[in-house]
């Protein structure tokens, strides 16, 4: 069985952008937990909103006004 330090020899020998590629997978597996709970949470966070929306408890703005007030923040 290949050892941490005999995987990271043989990786080494990769491509600049295979080995990048192996790096993000390896980073996105260490993250697959977060990545899921961090879904479930926006996709709750989407829910409730929507439902305020729906009650009429918010209102919507426009992607315009919302570029603008951003242009203006950013001066």
């Amino acid at each position: 069985m290949n050892t941490a330090a005999e995987l990271a020899r043989q990786g080494r020998q990769l491509s600049r952008e295979d080995r990048e590629r192996l790096v993000d997978d390896l980073l996105e597996s260490l993250n697959e937990p977060a990545v899921s709970e961090l879904d479930a949470a926006w996709a709750a966070e989407v829910d409730r909103r929507l439902a305020a929306y729906d009650r009429g408890e918010v209102m919507a703005v426009s992607a315009e006004q919302v570029f603008a007030k951003a242009r203006a923040i950013a001066k």
